[in-house]
Order: structure tokens, then sequence, then C-alpha cells
């Protein structure tokens, strides 16, 4: 296969959900060889999208180089993967990354409706010379990677949760990432939001970019307080146990978008595995742990 690049420019601009700055961004061709690279334009500096460059996985992915960093790169760098997106220079003029409906969706859109440009060189495929597992014993957390054929994905989800329930999610490059699994928004529990917003996240984050997930009940009270940090004139509750009338792209939409966060942050392996990656209640730090031992493996 050969490598591929963007045919056109496509701009996006927006909050971030985390920091709530407003930033504009800039997708960009790049010639073959490059891989993803970030471009910090208010700084004037490069952070090539690599595990080693990853400084803080709270909540989200970010990558820094000296003091110029981008967060919330996780669901752009889940796109150009499951799009097939080789290389591609991505000018960004603020911290973070625009959550925009908090999903992949429009960038993988706007891939698909031009179509990709091939390149004149073969994609270079990494391969692993060993399987690598990375474990957390104090979570039961794991993500394995094991050299195939092809690269493919599977997850399980648990968060004890009665709404989400265990959910299990599977992709591979033979399979429609548009609309399968671009179109699924990150998601938070109605509990935790308190919490973030104290720890100075959650700053962008609303109904319209993120699934939150109710898993008690709840008074008028407690609503009426998060209609504040959301900026929204009145929440409730869906029998289903989610925030404000939401309907789900799919029953365990949760987690695919766990999935979603998987492609995007194992590609900071520097390219494309040839490899199945299985992981069992994955998160962005151990997701990056995973790609930096596949980088330090070869």
């Amino acid at each position: 296969m050969k490598q591929r690049t963007l045919k056109n420019i496509y701009r996006f601009e927006g909050k971030g959900l985390h920091t709530g700055t407003y930033a504009h961004m800039a997708l960009k061709p790049a010639a073959t060889g490059t891989g993803i690279v970030f471009v910090r334009t208010d700084l004037g500096v490069e952070i090539p999208a690599l595990a080693e460059n990853v400084t803080n996985t709270a909540r989200c992915t970010l990558i820094s180089k000296g003091e110029a960093s981008v967060s919330t790169i996780e669901h752009l760098m889940s796109a150009f993967t499951g799009m097939g997106v080789d290389n591609a220079i991505v000018e960004i003029d603020n911290l973070e990354v625009p959550i925009l409906d908090g999903s992949a969706k429009f960038f993988a859109e706007a891939f698909a409706k031009d179509g990709l440009e091939e390149q004149d060189a073969e994609r270079v495929y990494i391969e692993l010379p060993a399987p690598i597992e990375i474990k957390y014993e104090n979570t039961g957390s794991w993500v394995r990677i094991e050299p195939a054929d092809h690269l493919s994905y599977d997850i399980t989800v648990d968060f004890n949760s009665h709404v989400l329930g265990v959910q299990m999610a599977h992709w591979d490059e033979s399979m429609d990432y548009l609309n399968e699994v671009s179109v699924c928004r990150t998601f938070c529990f109605f509990h935790e939001v308190q919490f973030l917003a104290s720890q100075g996240l959650v700053k962008g984050g609303d109904v319209d970019n993120a699934i939150v997930v109710v898993e008690h009940p709840v008074d008028d009270a407690v609503l009426d307080s998060m209609a504040e940090i959301f900026k929204q004139p009145r929440l409730s509750v869906t029998p289903q146990g989610y925030l404000s009338n939401l309907v789900l792209n799919f029953p365990d939409e949760c987690g695919r978008h766990k999935l979603l966060d998987l492609i995007g942050d194992i590609r900071l392996a520097g390219g494309y595995l040839r490899a199945h990656i299985s992981a069992y209640k994955p998160g962005h730090s151990i997701n990056t742990k995973a790609a930096l031992a596949a980088i330090k493996s070869i």
C-alpha cells in the first residue's frame, strides 16, 4: 500500500473541552515520511505526534516540546488513522484541539468527501519482534500488542456502571471507520463533573459535546448547579440514565468512543502497526505507555 496524505487544506475552529480556549486549526498535506506533526503557529514550534512527546494523560492526551503543548489530540489522531492518512501537518494557534461535537466525525467526513492523495512511497508498517503487554495492577487495566498480518483492535470497557454495563468493540482496516467509530462521542459520569471542574478541566464541556452518564438519582438543585457548569438553561435525565434527552448513535457508543481513543493513542507509536491490539479498561495513560513500548521495542 502507498502512503497517503490529504488532498486539500481543512480548517476547523472552536473551544477545547478541558481548557475552554478557542483555537483555529488547519490540517494540511505533507510529504512522504512526515508522519503527523503538530505546529503551534503562535509559538513557532513543531511537535511530532509521538509517544515520547506525551507529557500529560489526565483525561486527554497532551504532547509537548519545550514550553509548547497541544492537548486533546486523540480524536484527530484517531481520524487520521481510521481514514488511512499517513502524513499531515496540523497547524494550531492555541493549546487545545477543538472538541467540536466530542467525536472524530467532522475530521473523518472532511477526508472522506475529497478522498486522499496517494503518494509515491510505500507505507512502512511497524512490525514488532515480540508481543508487548502493559498492565496496571491497581485498576486491572491492560493493553496488549501482538504481531499480526493486519491492524485490528478489540477492547472491553467496564466502569462498574449499571447504565453502561460491560461494552466490547472491534475495528480493523476492512471496516467503516467513518460511520461505525468516528461518530462516537466522548463521555463522562455526572458525579465526576464537579470534581473535574474543580481541577480546572471541562471548561469547554457541555451537553452538545459530551455524553453525560447519570448513575444515581439527582434532584433539581443538583441539576441546576450542573446547568451552571454546562452553561445550559435547564437539564434533565433520561429514563436510560443520560443527561439532557440524549439520543445515542449506538447502544454501545461509549465503548466505541474508548475504541476511538485507543486508535488515536496507539498511532503515537509513529505509524501503522502490523499488529492486533487488545485492551481491557483502556485509558490515555496506559494507551500511550503501550505506544511508547512499541517504539522502544523496534
